[in-house]
């Protein structure tokens, strides 16, 4: 290629034009990391904190605490009929149990791999007991979600059902809180491209690098050609699975994951539990570790390392919402599809979702990486890599290696088309069907821009559209909580 040169302004002499442009999108990246920095800590706070915790322990006492009261019912009602379901006759619908692999597919994906490595770099082991806290509250808040989704849904000029939040609000508002569901819309459509997009796919793509790397004799280069056509051509590959699965619409989405969910989360469960056995002996000394952490985390990690209490709470609660997406409405949309018609009995698998994305599939990556003696890097930045060091004390670097960046390829898929139709959807409430083939493309587009991406940005931005697309959607909740309360009153019979 031939190279154009340009006159300096100053001493007049040639230089590439290729290290400006590298020099100008260096400082649109600085600006942009700096702004949402300032933006991360607004939404992010202690305040939001206390919102999402707060909303969920709101629901819990005011229905009953039904988590834990109604448990054994949810587990029977959901996870006991998963397969018992037939051929959905109703055209515009999926069957309830693809309505819930749709939106695990959206909950069980990078962040419960690098996501729970990060959370325990950043906020110390106690950041495992503030995702269980956001969990326990979590559980009813995505019940109350999905509640008002598939009570105030509505068929598309396509035929589909689609709800979610935009459709709650407006629904039980009123016309004159358009705004907010058009907030929300604006805001999911955006972060469908990052929480959704961008950072499952760097991730996947960084993986699949790695793994290269440990097979390669001559090694791979972060940032080298080498890393960058591997990671592209991941983009590539993933982005052409979701273009196909895409053309089918809601009903390819929920058979690819009905089938695909289970596979996988039951594969890593089945790994993650070989570390925890070899390593059974250090369970006692893990609990007291978290425990400890969560309220005094220097009590646990030393005084050198500089994660307080704010830290442990923030990334422990943050990450917990990044992974089971509790309070952000998210999920709601694709159990809206469902053909399933008390919203109650669809709700209950809100619980049960909340329960397998983080107190199951969260915990064991945490306990993995807490037993195995894997080196973690306090206070700094940690993603997949922690987690291949934690699995390779019982595999093997190499076996490992290829476990975590298989399994992370197929959360990372998975999660990519669940989110791909919470995207479409946002993007139809605002502007009607005919965007959704544009938005599609880009959609499609992103994937291979995002496997190329630095990852802390990445996983930055998603962090802070998660906290925006939170706010009308938490708003909604509260002021819609009757309609929650009488439906589960009515349900179980005036016993909550």
């Amino acid at each position: 290629m031939k190279m154009f040169r340009v006159s300096a302004m100053q001493n007049d002499e040639p230089f590439s034009i290729y290290p400006v442009i590298g020099e100008i999108m260096q400082n649109i990246t600085e600006f942009i990391s700096q702004l949402n920095a300032s933006l991360n800590n607004l939404v992010w706070g202690l305040p939001m904190m206390a919102l999402i915790i707060g909303t969920g322990l709101f629901f819990s006492i005011r229905t009953g605490f039904p988590q834990l009261r109604k448990f054994g019912y949810a587990m029977k009602n959901t996870l006991g009929k998963a397969f018992s379901y037939g051929k959905i006759k109703d055209k515009g619908a999926v069957s309830p149990f693809q309505a819930v692999t749709t939106a695990l597919a959206g909950t069980v994906g990078t962040g419960n791999i690098a996501g729970v490595a990060g959370a325990i770099a950043l906020g110390g082991p106690g950041a495992v007991f503030w995702m269980w806290v956001s969990a326990l509250f979590g559980m009813v808040t995505k019940y109350a979600e999905i509640i008002l989704a598939v009570k105030f849904r509505k068929r598309n000029s396509d035929g589909d059902w689609v709800g979610g939040p935009m459709y709650y609000i407006t629904g039980g508002l009123g016309g004159s809180f358009k705004w907010l569901a058009v907030l929300f819309s604006f805001f999911g459509a955006a972060a469908a491209l990052g929480i959704g997009n961008m950072v499952q796919v760097n991730t996947a793509a960084g993986a699949l690098s790695a793994l290269f790397n440990e097979f390669s004799a001559n090694g791979v280069a972060a940032g080298g050609k080498a890393d960058m056509t591997i990671r592209l051509a991941v983009g590539v590959v993933i982005s052409l699975v979701t273009a196909l699965t895409l053309l089918g619409g809601m009903k390819r989405i929920g058979s690819v994951t009905e089938k695909l969910v289970p596979a996988m989360s039951l594969l890593y469960i089945v790994g993650a539990l070989a570390v925890i056995i070899i390593n059974f002996d250090k369970t006692a000394a893990v609990f007291r570790a978290i425990t400890v952490g969560a309220f005094a985390p220097k009590a646990v990690l030393g005084g050198a390392f500089g994660v307080g209490f704010a830290q442990s709470l923030r990334y422990g609660v943050g990450r917990g919402v990044f992974s089971n997406e509790a309070g952000l409405g998210s999920s709601s949309i694709a159990h809206a599809a469902t053909s399933e018609t008390d919203p109650v009995k669809q709700g209950l698998f809100g619980i049960f979702e909340v329960f397998a994305d983080t107190i199951v599939i969260c915990t064991l990556t945490a306990f993995t990486i807490l037993m195995s003696g894997a080196y973690i890097p306090y206070g700094s930045s940690a993603g997949a890599e922690l987690t291949v060091s934690a699995f390779g004390t019982a595999f093997g670097g190499k076996a490992a290696g290829a476990f975590i960046a298989i399994e992370t390829a197929l959360f990372a898929t998975s999660t990519i088309l669940s989110w791909s139709l919470y995207g479409c959807r946002c993007a139809e409430y605002i502007f009607g069907t005919r965007i959704i083939t544009a938005y599609k493309s880009v959609y499609i587009v992103f994937i291979v821009i995002g496997a190329s991406m630095q990852m802390s940005l990445v996983w930055d931005i998603a962090d802070t559209l998660n906290g925006l697309m939170a706010i009308p959607n938490l708003i909604a909740l509260i002021a819609l909580s009757g309609f929650v309360v009488r439906a589960t009153r009515e349900h179980f019979g005036n016993k909550t």
